[in-house]
């Protein structure tokens, strides 16, 4: 590759800026709010007509029978293809196009993809809406350059991945379309900053936690038992032990942020007693002791840590209550399950990328592992292809958060890599 191709793909790039930010709040503007699933066949169709157009073969695929889809909210996808001349080898930009609730505190239109100052504002612009647009804007500069390339360009938008991409990538690996032998590379342009390639991600599991108890008049609730101090108990033996155990433990892997670098848990609910009754319920609560009390866990870990210890641990915690506590009954349930994941720093997709940031921002990349998972998950466990990494503009603090934003030059930097890439893996076809 001529540093000449080098700065006509830059400039293909560049004189897209325009439309890269159009693309961005187009995406933006369609809120495809997850939970409960809202607009994913608007966007793919929105992304249908705008890849028809530049060339792409496209496949629109509704993940029937995956959890959460339904008549109502189902789940799609599209993937989009652009072959060669030739034969050689498949590179695949995945990006998800569900984001999550928009949450209180903002002072800009959640979906309005406001430019102000050099940035584009909006839920999902930085996760991911600003990645994938990145993405199309740098195959279409790349394709437009060079139009003889071999193999294939792809490019996926993808139901999800917020809530475990069950109805997304999971989906798709198992029908075969993150095949080893169909494709070859994979870029995930999640926000991890443009100088930064992400190898993958820790571990993690979702488990219930119950306590039981008896039900009783809450005027005699000593002819009850309260499963709420149960869980109560639960919650300070977690405080006393287990969190401390979790923060002894550091990992190797280049976790960021630095907080990271330890096994973490989080509670992610709690229910206990009668349910919440719906809004405008104007009457009072029965008195009743409750008879059961849940919380949800989010256990992190490492990939020196080994699942069946993880959960271990929490048994063990458990059982300490158990042995203190009369008449103390819990019930663990698992949720969700998947093992760290981390591609090698040799890894073909890796070295390519880490030269094409070299020649775009003149500095060697820093390699990070994500502090959560994402849909490298299902590439790796299901389809069984490893090369693959995150590589994306944004940066991961802002995802999730009010007011969250996409850098415009952040943007086209990393279309810029993502070009350069491109045009390394499929070289012309000549």
């Amino acid at each position: 590759m001529t540093h000449e191709l080098d700065t006509r793909l830059a400039a293909a790039v560049e004189s897209r800026r325009e439309a890269l930010v159009a693309l961005t709040q187009d995406l933006i503007r369609i809120p495809t709010l997850n939970p409960p699933g809202r607009n994913y066949r608007e966007i793919c169709d929105y992304l249908d007509g705008r890849l028809s157009a530049a060339g792409f073969m496209v496949d629109l695929i509704r993940a029937e029978g995956a959890p959460a889809d339904s008549d109502r909210f189902p789940r799609w996808n599209i993937i989009a293809r652009r072959a060669g001349r030739g034969g050689g080898d498949t590179v695949h930009f995945n990006s998800h196009h569900d984001v999550v609730e928009v949450g209180n505190g903002w002072t800009v239109d959640p979906f309005g993809g406001e430019v102000r100052d050099g940035r584009v504002y909006g839920r999902g612009a930085c996760d991911m809406k600003g990645g994938l647009a990145a993405s199309i804007i740098a195959a279409e500069a790349f394709i437009s350059t060079c139009p003889d390339f071999g193999g294939a360009v792809e490019i996926s938008a993808t139901a999800d991945e917020e809530s475990g991409g069950f109805g997304g990538v999971a989906y798709l690996a198992e029908q075969g379309w993150f095949d080893p032998v169909r494709v070859q590379h994979v870029i995930i342009p999640e926000p991890l900053d443009k100088d930064r390639i992400c190898l993958g991600h820790r571990g993690v599991w979702w488990a219930e936690i119950e306590t039981r108890g008896r039900i009783a008049h809450g005027s005699m609730p000593f002819l009850g038992d309260c499963a709420v101090r149960h869980m109560g108990a639960v919650l300070a033996e977690m405080e006393e032990s287990l969190f401390p155990l979790l923060a002894s433990k550091r990992t190797e892997m280049p976790v960021v942020p630095d907080g990271a670098k330890q096994s973490t848990l989080n509670i992610n609910a709690i229910h206990g007693g009668e349910p919440v009754q719906e809004e405008g319920y104007t009457g009072l609560p029965a008195p009743c002791v409750p008879d059961r009390c849940r919380i949800t866990i989010d256990r992190r870990f490492l990939i020196e840590e080994d699942i069946t210890e993880v959960k271990a641990e929490v048994t063990a915690m458990l059982e300490k209550v158990k042995a203190q506590r009369p008449d103390f009954e819990y019930e663990v349930r698992d949720l969700f399950e998947v093992q760290p994941t981390m591609t090698p720093e040799g890894a073909p997709i890796v070295r390519t990328v880490a030269h094409a940031i070299q020649k775009v921002l003149d500095r060697a990349p820093d390699y990070v592992v994500s502090p959560g998972t994402y849909d490298q998950k299902h590439i790796d466990r299901i389809g069984k292809l490893k090369n693959c990494i995150a590589y994306g503009p944004g940066i991961l603090n802002l995802a999730h958060q009010p007011d969250e934003w996409v850098g415009i030059q952040d943007m086209v930097d990393s279309a810029k890599v993502m070009a350069l890439t491109l045009s390394e893996l499929l070289p012309s076809g000549d």
